[in-house]
């Protein structure tokens, strides 16, 4: 018999390493695994021309991809989380000093406004600051991953010419949402970010997701089972770097490793639980907050986005 090859797209990570060595192996069918040095240009790959069988995805383009009628279906493997209190970035020279500042101003977005950072980092805004995200204009650096989706009246492209960061220190933007810039001018708008997230986590058990797994549909309607061979294959790699995180065995920890080992301090829990029921009031937030920001039309039950056979899955 042959073990079937799925052609797959996943950024290298403590918790699917194993896959990528060997470590662990899938069973009933083998990862081709491919590799996209610009991750998301893999998502838009993914959306527009469902060029992989199994795909890293942005949590926010996922759910806009299905409300237009995408052909692929989530697995809860929830491989990228983070706070985002540290994504909002301004000139401390300026007249900004605090996000309500951010009102009637311009606010730049990098690449679209659909990205998951700039959902939950508009969220932080609005419900920790009182931000009114509607007295905002949120300008974007680029386009959406799914080409049908139409933004509110308040979200304007970047006129050609210059960079965000550019705009910012010029005046033209009052602050700019996404990676840390390069201009060193430029500095994170909520102090202490890591402190913030961590307190969000604390107070409210904000712990937000950005990526998730999806499998292509027409692979899923030949076989069914093969969302929960997906699942299991992550959850046996995510093991063994949850149980590498909790001995300190890990040698050269990164700062998405020390972030998670940091969580697991503060929680006692796995810091990246994967099933949908465990994530349930995490996804359902992201979901309002999509809504709340004109992203989706309305919230979506978990059960439509995620493969029926994975639905009591834990891990």
């Amino acid at each position: 018999m042959v073990v079937p090859q799925l052609r797959t797209v996943t950024r290298t990570q403590g918790n699917n390493e194993a896959l990528k060595t060997g470590a662990v192996t899938p069973r009933g069918f083998r990862f081709e695994f491919e590799e996209v040095p610009v991750l998301v240009q893999a998502f838009r790959r993914m959306v527009r021309g469902l060029e992989f069988d199994v795909s890293e995805m942005a949590l926010t383009t996922y759910l806009v991809a299905k409300a237009h009628g995408a052909r692929f279906t989530a697995v809860p493997v929830f491989l990228v989380r983070g706070f985002h209190h540290g994504a909002i970035f301004h000139d401390p020279a300026s007249d900004v000093r605090d996000p309500k500042d951010l009102e009637g101003r311009r606010v730049g977005v990098s690449r679209g406004y659909t990205v998951t950072t700039g959902v939950w980092a508009r969220a932080v805004l609005q419900e920790e600051y009182g931000v009114d995200l509607d007295k905002v204009t949120w300008v974007l650096s680029g386009d959406e991953h799914v080409a049908a989706y139409r933004p509110p009246a308040n979200v304007v492209p970047m006129d050609p010419g210059g960079s965000l960061e550019d705009r910012v220190l010029g005046g033209d933007l009052a602050a700019v949402i996404g990676p840390r810039p390069a201009s060193p001018a430029l500095a994170p708008l909520i102090p202490d970010p890591e402190e913030a997230g961590f307190t969000a986590l604390r107070e409210r058990a904000l712990y937000p997701i950005n990526h998730l797994i999806v499998v292509r549909d027409e692979l899923l309607e030949e076989q069914p089972e093969l969302a929960a061979l997906v699942f299991d294959a992550f959850a046996r790699a995510k093991q063994l770097y949850v149980d590498r995180l909790r001995g300190g065995a890990i040698g050269s920890p990164t700062a998405t490793d020390l972030m998670y080992r940091r969580v697991l301090d503060v929680t006692g829990a796995d810091p990246l639980p994967y099933g949908m029921e465990p994530n349930r009031a995490v996804l359902e937030e992201l979901m309002r907050h999509a809504v709340d920001q004109r992203i989706l039309q309305r919230p979506v039950r978990l059960e439509e986005l995620f493969a029926e056979s994975t639905h009591t899955m834990v891990a």
